[in-house]
């Protein structure tokens, strides 16, 4: 579905699990959809891993043991035109491995940076619609329906994108 050249993941059957867990996996196929609900103009989907091992990002060692459990949100393109908030349930795990000078670490996904508040697909869009014109401009189609940024944000990732490091 496109609006105003804006790229939306329209679904023909929206009440079905089966549509929502496509969209989860998409993201990523270790996320399991549990849920949904939508607040006026915003979807908010459920999920959690489900992944029994996770790798230390620090050391590179598996471990199995969970210390924690917190919700980790984030936005990603829009749903039959609203705009979509995922929450996961995200796990911190035990590194066991004594050369690691970490003891914990959180689970991480390929598609959300290690603190990201927004997918890369999503920022992609907003990096496309900003290219075409004023970061002010941008933030005002960006906020018509597709997530919630301002103009400093969209600065931001356009130089994050675009300096070399």
């Amino acid at each position: 579905m496109e609006k105003h050249g804006i790229l939306s993941i329209d679904f023909k059957v929206f009440a079905g699990v089966d549509t929502m867990d496509e969209f989860i996996k998409e993201l990523d196929p270790n996320l399991d959809y549990l849920d949904y609900k939508i607040i006026e103009n915003e979807v908010i989907i459920y999920a959690a891993s489900n992944r029994k091992i996770c790798r230390c990002p620090y050391c590179g060692s598996e471990s199995a043991r969970i210390h924690s459990r917190y919700e980790k949100s984030f936005q990603d393109l829009p749903i039959m035109g609203k705009k979509t908030k995922v929450v996961i349930e995200n796990r911190k795990f035990f590194c066991d491995n004594p050369d690691c000078g970490f003891t914990t670490f959180a689970e991480r996904f390929d598609f959300l940076a290690q603190k990201g508040k927004k997918t890369k697909r999503l920022i992609d869009k907003i990096i496309d619609i900003s290219l075409n014109t004023s970061s002010v401009a941008a933030s005002r189609t960006i906020k018509d329906g597709i997530a919630d940024v301002g103009k400093s944000t969209i600065c931001n990732l356009l130089k994050k994108r675009y300096t070399a490091p």
